[in-house]
């Protein structure tokens, strides 16, 4: 089935990217990408891929062994910002998204696959825009969903991500919690019997018996009695300052976090190059890169193309597609 990805903001590393990783055969099966020709024909020229780019307006029209660009017609080669805050870079890369997801709603693709957007350059255009995973389940209508960030040695997902920390403490609620846990089991179940799902604390060493704060007597130790009773194998809360410990001793399969960091920096500590970002809970399939747009070496031709690949192989795993050789 074919996937789409999105090109990610033009100042950044997005281009690039999907232009390195498809002339190095790092991706196999049948994709498009759903940005900007131009753009990506001038990155091509700066960097002297001499990537075999083919125009399309319409799936009918790909070509086998070309690299297929559904073309939106927003950026030209003169609107290029390298490396730098851009307005229309930012506008285009929401649009690119838009025009995926509805894709994927439509079952024109079976999969997103998203390069990085610049938050800041987005909200010139869309003040209220948070992230891709936000965005997406805006578009796909739906609240019930979250964010898994993956790679072959820690496995994390969120009750809350892109918030103000004291706004993340208000979110840690027993059914958002136990919405999360039950995501991350479903999720797990595609390539596990039954998945052993730890629950980290909110506040150090898991409250300590409410000495440190109640979230995990209110709000964390109801959600997991409430997931055992579905069935569901989950144990905590575990706290935070030792549960990523022992799933990287594979005690356990995954890891419920409260907010962002408490998830995002093990991960990054750990597997910087090669973590997917995965949206749980939508109509549509999403991974994406866990990398930001990386302005400082845009366009300079060394960025890695690791979390891309370990991205789309992801896609194509939640689609049972055949493992991508390029991975």
């Amino acid at each position: 089935m074919l996937i789409g990805i999105t090109m990610g903001d033009a100042s950044g590393i997005g281009p690039e990217l999907v232009l390195k990783a498809f002339c190095d055969q790092e991706l196999s099966g049948d994709f498009i990408v759903i940005g900007d020709y131009e753009i990506l024909a001038a990155c091509s020229e700066i960097l002297g891929y001499s990537a075999p780019l083919h125009k399309i307006h319409h799936l009918s029209e790909s070509q086998q062994g070309m690299l297929n660009v559904w073309d939106l017609g927003l950026l030209n080669k003169s609107d290029l910002v390298v490396g730098k805050i851009s307005r229309q870079s930012g506008y285009a890369a929401y649009k690119y998204v838009w025009q995926a997801t509805r894709m994927a709603l439509d079952g024109d693709i079976g999969a997103v696959v998203t390069l990085p957007m610049n938050k800041e350059a987005t909200r010139l255009s869309f003040p209220n825009f948070t992230g891709h995973t936000e965005l997406i389940a805006e578009i796909c209508g739906q609240d019930n969903f979250t964010m898994m960030l993956a790679s072959d040695k820690l496995i994390v997902t969120h009750v809350s991500t892109h918030v103000s920390l004291k706004e993340a403490v208000e979110l840690t609620k027993k059914q958002r919690i136990f919405d999360v846990i039950e995501l991350t089991d479903a999720a797990l179940r595609n390539f596990m019997a039954k998945p052993r799902i730890a629950v980290a604390g909110l506040n150090p060493h898991a409250g300590e018996g409410g000495a440190f704060g109640r979230e995990e007597i209110e709000e964390i130790i109801p959600a997991v009695t409430k997931a055992h009773k579905a069935g569901i194998d989950a144990a905590g809360p575990i706290p935070p300052d030792i549960v990523f410990l022992k799933a990287v001793q594979k005690e356990y399969d995954a890891v419920v976090c409260m907010y962002h960091d408490q998830g995002h920096i093990p991960m990054k500590l750990l597997d910087f190059d090669s973590g997917v970002n995965v949206t749980l809970g939508l109509k549509v399939i999403r991974t994406s890169v866990d990398h930001g747009t990386a302005f400082d070496i845009a366009y300079k031709g060394i960025a890695k193309t690791k979390s891309l690949v370990s991205a789309y192989s992801f896609a194509r795993r939640l689609l049972s597609l055949p493992a991508d050789s390029g991975s």
